[in-house]
């Protein structure tokens, strides 16, 4: 048996430490890793991460011109290739293609090469649509280590990995024990001869220090040579993971396959410390939408590290929410960047475009998609009449002179400079742009409403059979139990290390005050509850929509709970499975009751029919056969780690304050395409008063 020891170094940029000691551990551990290469020719380095050669690159140049030295040796291997180890579950399908694509250009541009091994080995989870990603990037093989043996059974430690039936595979190795060693011992080494394929003669097993980097010790080498022949038929080589893949390459055909996503380390890493994670969805989104649509406005050097500063923001750790609350603050600024600039260049772009607008003698109301998917719902207002009174002639007309359905709602001042808030419906297609003009002429028809939606008695409905009440959701041929919110006790660490599922037991419900109906149509209806739950605030506003099957609540949480969970459960009798939306796409899941980590949506069967419920700001849920439980938050202590027991006087607890969430309870047909939808409400069309062209005298 060959045991090729991969001398590496896992550095966490960011966990324990704030990104700048990250940067001085990169720094320390490359110049350690060069001193060890230079002073042993017959050993190998192992790295990854784009992030720590960009940094090395910019902070000290003769050290980089030493790695690249050795890179050109062959003796320091490039592998992973991504700009940092992200979560391999939190972030968005096209953010973690940019993620990839980002450090490839950077190895490309630096070294010439583009890594063939996929390397996370630090990730909490990984995604059925990983496969098909590391392939689409010319990427063959996927190291990884979690979850570990205890965490999810494999069929051995050297596997072909499918994503879903049929689809494209990679050859993935888990890594046994550890991917680093303070004190380096033979257990450690036979861990790796363990559950190997029959019929493989090779292994791969981690030496050095980590996860605050340092790599290997003149002592660990030391002790490999001392030990080369120490464990009866096996031998002890210094190596690399492309040698070791290269060995076992004749022998891929008949390795066992596995197929599905590799689940999970840490459940409570998809449901703590909120802000982080709202926070990388919006960056996600609008650099997205600015790289596609502003692409002649923005920088493209700025564009470049905006996505850089993304990609960083995905570190497991990082997104995880299990770094030290005032590491925080960075990124939280890194990420503000990122969207702050991505968001002036579609603002600007979309003058741009109105400059190419013809003058028209009215007011009017622009609507700009800045997105590659269709864009269909309700859009709200708030027009500059420059305190001029709404009078009921007034219309909105669109392109084509008809008169456009419209509504007036309480504006979000709270002043009586006479504001008025219009809400109306709009269809836009992708990069499509639609004006209306305020129509201030009397004695013209307002538009025909063929359609009708009713707020009155604690009841709202409208002319789709859909019906929304405080004791039930209900639509033509369906009916479930209102949604209810569940206060758990959770005594988990940070990561909820030890458990794939929250506990049963509820230790208080919502306590809900009457609603009260606002808004009465035509075009929507709503009404607003106001309640607690333990120690916690809360408003729930439900909206029913005309001519629409969708159900919606705007729920504001103002979070109070120490070691507490809180779920939103929706009571159903389900099938055995449901479909969610996963990093990239989707996945059947069982419904057994474990924790999963969730992308947007999940798609239900329940009573014969499909039950859709877009939750773009919920990022875990687990369901059984009788209901769905999205995780909405967890209060532990930050960076606490079991077995310490998390109470120290200065302890933070997770996510104090005020969150809000938006669903879409959508039954029947209308329910198939919950991805369009949920990416709809993150990239709401971008809005703007048009003034250019009206008389002059008139106020605008």
């Amino acid at each position: 048996m060959n045991v090729h020891i991969i001398l590496n170094a896992h550095v966490d940029p960011v966990w324990l430490w704030p990104w700048q000691a990250g940067l001085d551990e990169a720094l320390a551990t490359c110049r350690s890793a060069c001193d060890r290469l230079d002073h042993h020719p017959d050993i190998v380095f192992t790295r990854g991460e784009a992030w720590i050669y960009d940094a090395v690159e910019r902070v000290d140049p003769s050290l980089f011109a030493r790695i690249v030295a050795h890179v050109k040796a062959g003796r320091w291997e490039i592998v992973g290739g991504w700009w940092i180890q992200p979560d391999c579950n939190a972030p968005s399908g096209w953010a973690l293609k940019r993620q990839i694509e980002v450090g490839q250009r950077y190895f490309q541009s630096r070294f010439g090469i583009l890594p063939k091994i996929g390397y996370n080995v630090d990730s909490f989870g990984h995604a059925a649509t990983l496969p098909k990603m590391l392939r689409d990037h010319g990427q063959e093989y996927y190291v990884m280590m979690r979850p570990q043996e205890h965490e999810l059974a494999l069929p051995a430690r050297l596997f072909r990995w499918r994503g879903y039936k049929d689809g494209p595979e990679v050859i993935g190795f888990r890594i046994a024990s550890a991917y680093c060693t303070r004190e380096l011992t033979l257990h450690h080494v036979e861990q790796a001869l363990t559950e190997l394929p029959e019929g493989i003669n090779d292994t791969m097993c981690f030496v050095g220090l980590g996860d605050h980097g340092g790599g290997p010790t003149e002592e660990q080498i030391a002790w490999i040579r001392e030990h080369e022949n120490a464990i009866p038929g096996a031998r002890l080589i210094f190596s690399s993971p492309s040698k070791f893949f290269e060995s076992i390459l004749p022998y891929s055909d008949s390795l066992p396959l596995v197929t599905g996503e590799l689940q999970m380390h840490a459940v409570g890493c998809y449901s703590v410390h909120r802000e982080i994670k709202t926070a990388l969805r919006r960056a996600e989104h609008i650099v997205y939408q600015a790289e596609t649509h502003a692409a002649k406005t923005i920088n493209a050097d700025l564009l470049e590290k905006a996505w850089h500063h993304v990609s960083f923001a995905q570190f497991h750790d990082t997104i995880g929410g299990t770094c030290l609350p005032s590491a925080y603050r960075q990124i939280v600024d890194q990420l503000g960047f990122a969207s702050s600039l991505s968001d002036e260049a579609l603002q600007f772009e979309l003058r741009r475009k109105i400059v190419n607008l013809p003058d028209v003698a009215r007011q009017r109301i622009v609507a700009w998609n800045a997105s590659d998917r269709p864009w269909s719902g309700h859009l709200e207002f708030e027009p500059w009449l420059e305190h001029q009174v709404w009078t009921d002639h007034c219309r909105l007309i669109d392109e084509n002179g008809s008169a456009v359905p419209y509504q007036r709602m309480q504006s979000e001042a709270q002043t009586t400079e006479g504001i008025t808030r219009l809400l109306f419906p709009a269809e836009l297609a992708p990069s499509a742009l639609t004006t209306l003009q305020i129509d201030r002429s009397e004695n013209q028809a307002h538009a025909p409403l063929n359609f009708a939606v009713l707020g009155e008695n604690g009841r709202l409905s409208n002319d789709t059979g859909v019906t929304w009440t405080t004791s039930l959701l209900s639509w033509t041929g369906l009916s479930v139990p209102a949604p209810a919110l569940h206060l758990i006790d959770d005594k988990t660490d940070t990561w909820s290390h030890g458990v794939d599922r929250y506990a049963e037991d509820v230790t208080d419900t919502a306590r809900w005050q009457e609603a009260e109906v606002v808004d009465k149509g035509p075009l929507m209806a709503s009404a607003i509850q106001h309640g607690s739950i333990g120690q916690s605030r809360l408003t729930a506003e439900w909206r029913v929509y005309a001519g629409s099957n969708a159900i919606e609540l705007r729920l504001q949480v103002h979070w109070l709970e120490k070691s507490k969970v809180l779920k939103l459960v929706v009571p159903a009798n389900m099938g055995p499975r449901r479909t969610d939306g996963i990093l990239g796409g989707n996945l059947e899941r069982s419904n057994v009751g474990k924790e999963a980590p969730l992308r947007d949506w999940t798609l239900l069967e329940v009573q014969g029919t499909t039950l859709g419920i877009a939750a773009p700001e919920v990022y875990a849920l687990d369901a059984t056969s009788d209901r769905v439980r999205f995780t909405l938050l967890r209060s532990p202590w930050l960076a606490w780690h079991d077995p310490h027991p998390g109470n120290s006087p200065r302890a933070v607890v997770a996510d104090q304050g005020v969150h809000e969430f938006r669903f879409h309870f959508i039954a029947g047909a209308a329910a198939s395409d919950l991805d369009t939808l949920a990416v709809g409400l993150q990239r709401p069309p971008l809005m703007a008063d048009v003034t250019r062209g009206m008389p002059s005298g008139v106020a605008r």
